[in-house]
């Protein structure tokens, strides 16, 4: 066995509180999201908004907070008026972000009343068009969504059937306009001149809404960091969080660099903050602007995609797109890319999955069939479940490995939060694809004493993977033989793992 990998915890030395928020997800009209995803008339389970119940209690097991909707490249040529008032009434529209058409038939309304069937906890975050609209269309959909009554707007909500104003406080102004694939993309000059009128006149209607500036698409963007600073230079005194976006895959067959993606993930949310800070230092100003890291996952872009090439010339409706299958490899990095976030909860207050059904996303469905979990389900519904509360500062001594991507990279991913009841729950990922790794973490003044739970996610076929044909194949299973005595946690991780070990007594 390789030396152990330590850490120390104490309640003294914490990251931040974790804000709810930092389990979104993501609903965009692109592919089966959607259509045949969370809204099926007709299917077995449709209840009478046409809303799938199974799908409904998969999203409640997941935890899932905020939902970020309609886009996602989809917004940027979005007219929000299309997705309100009678059903049939609606027009069917070409989206020229997926080469799709859109029926509406979901909308405004359905997405509200969808996020009031999954719970509370649900929390809207609605993106504006600001790629081929702008300031006055904004505000529009902001009144007509949150003005409680006397408007014209406040009066069609009304009278198509939604009395109570929605109360959406969260909102993208715009989405990933830095990229030239983007409907409307701008310079960074011209966004952010956007930007600051959309975000000031929403402010005037309502002092209390966040805003979301966009950030850059990636970090590989030749104009990452210029274009956060240009863009916060408009910005910085109206709006509170700056977007992140980011994917991870494995290329070429390095399964080593693809384990390390955090590695990177770390490094764009470090790289932006001291951007936000110079900007914040640059204006003599004492505020922080905060992340909003609200598209991550694993997504297979270089793989081809003949199915987004069948029937694209006729403009296809719910299309299949972007149905990747995920694997135990994947999930450990989804758990991955979640312990990231987690250790920067000082700054990171919002993230989205993207996306929550079916495109690239931890739940499938077949039209008129079952819906279940992909392996990525269970990284992020345990985290979702265990990692509120207060971070705790882990600074690992690990043994390394080497990576094609990132050199030198720790064995060991961890965080670990301290609940509200006491309780220690440790994340911790093994990248290592053979050997296991042994832990020792010392607890000092936390006054744990039993192991509720070791919970892990591998398999000895890591291409292991939920089917159709077998949708329970890969789920999380106990580990034996973790300890706790005098303070001192000791296990050893399985080779390829996402592990979750929760602490009490």
């Amino acid at each position: 066995m390789p030396r152990s990998a330590r850490f120390t915890l104490h309640p003294d030395f914490t990251v931040a509180d974790v804000d709810p928020r930092l389990f979104g997800s993501f609903v965009e009209h692109l592919g089966r999201c959607v259509y045949t995803g969370v809204h099926e008339p007709g299917h077995p389970s449709a209840d009478e908004a046409g809303l799938r119940t199974d799908v409904l209690a998969l999203i409640r097991e997941l935890g899932v907070t905020a939902v970020r909707y309609p886009g996602g490249n989809f917004v940027s040529g979005h007219k929000w008026e299309d997705s309100v008032g009678p059903v049939e009434q609606r027009p069917r529209r070409l989206d020229l972000a997926w080469r799709s058409t859109e029926s509406n038939r979901f909308g405004l309304s359905e997405y509200i009343g969808f996020l009031r069937k999954i719970g509370p906890q649900a929390e809207p975050m609605m993106a504006v068009n600001l790629g081929t609209r702008g300031v006055a269309e904004a505000l529009e959909l902001q009144e007509y969504a949150n003005h409680p009554a006397g408007t014209a707007l406040a009066a069609l909500r009304a009278a198509h059937g939604d009395r109570d104003p929605f109360g959406i406080r969260l909102w993208c102004l715009g989405n990933e306009v830095d990229g030239t694939w983007q409907t409307g993309h701008k310079t960074a000059e011209e966004y952010g001149r956007l930007a600051a009128e959309a975000a000031r006149a929403m402010r005037q209607m309502d002092p209390s809404v966040e805003l979301v500036a966009c950030g850059s698409s990636h970090q590989g963007m030749d104009t990452f960091a210029a274009w956060e600073a240009t863009v916060l230079t408009e910005t910085y005194d109206l709006v509170d969080y700056v977007s992140l976006h980011a994917y991870y895959e494995e290329t070429d067959g390095d399964r080593d660099s693809f384990l390390a993606s955090a590695v990177d993930m770390e490094s764009f949310i470090e790289n932006v903050v001291a951007t936000c800070d110079h900007i914040g230092a640059r204006l003599k100003s004492t505020k922080k602007i905060n992340l909003s890291f609200d598209e991550w996952n694993v997504w297979y872009m270089s793989r081809p995609r003949p199915e987004a090439e069948e029937g694209a010339a006729d403009w296809p409706e719910a299309p299949r797109l972007l149905e990747d299958s995920y694997s135990v490899t994947d999930a450990v990095v989804v758990g991955s890319l979640l312990i990231a976030l987690l250790r920067h909860a000082d700054r990171v207050g919002v993230a989205c999955l993207a996306q929550l059904v079916n495109v690239i996303a931890p739940i499938l469905t077949e039209p008129g069939g079952p819906a279940w979990r992909q392996t990525t389900f269970f990284p992020f519904a345990l985290t979702s479940r265990y990692g509120r509360g207060r971070v705790l500062e882990v600074r690992a001594d690990s043994p390394t490995y080497r990576t094609a991507k990132y050199g030198e990279v720790d064995l060991l991913h961890a965080t670990a939060v301290l609940g509200e009841d006491g309780t220690v729950t440790v994340f911790a990922v093994n990248r290592s694809r053979s050997e296991p790794l042994p832990l020792d973490i010392a607890l000092h003044g936390l006054g744990r004493t039993v192991v509720i739970e070791h919970l892990a996610l591998s398999d000895a076929d890591p291409e292991a993977r939920n089917t159709l044909d077998d949708p329970e194949r890969v789920a999380p299973h106990t580990v034996e033989g973790t300890t706790l005595s005098d303070g001192r946690l000791r296990t050893v991780l399985e080779p390829l793992s996402w592990n979750v070990i929760r602490l009490g007594g």
